[in-house]
C-alpha cells in the first residue's frame, strides 16, 4: 500500500515534468570532416519530444495509484 503511494508520486512528478519541459535536449558531437590526418568535429544541440499525451497518463496513472493506496488503507 505504502509502494503504491510511492509509486504515485513519482507518476506526478514525472507527469508534470513531461507537461512543462515537452522535451528532452541532449548534445551530441558529430564529425563533420574526416579526411587522412584532417578531423573536424561539430557539437550538435538535439531534442527528442515528448508528447503531451504522456504527461498527462503519467498525471492521471499517479493520482489513480494514490487514490487506489488510499482506498486499501481506509
Amino acid at each position: 500500500m505504502r509502494q503504491m503511494s510511492i509509486v504515485g508520486v513519482v507518476l506526478i512528478v514525472v507527469g508534470v515534468l513531461a507537461l512543462v519541459y515537452q522535451g528532452i535536449t541532449y548534445t551530441s558531437r558529430d564529425t563533420v570532416i574526416d579526411f587522412g590526418p584532417l578531423h573536424a568535429t561539430a557539437d550538435r544541440q538535439r531534442t527528442l519530444p515528448l508528447p503531451p499525451v504522456l504527461g498527462i497518463a503519467a498525471l492521471a496513472g499517479g493520482v489513480a495509484l494514490l487514490m487506489a493506496g488510499a482506498r486499501k488503507r481506509a
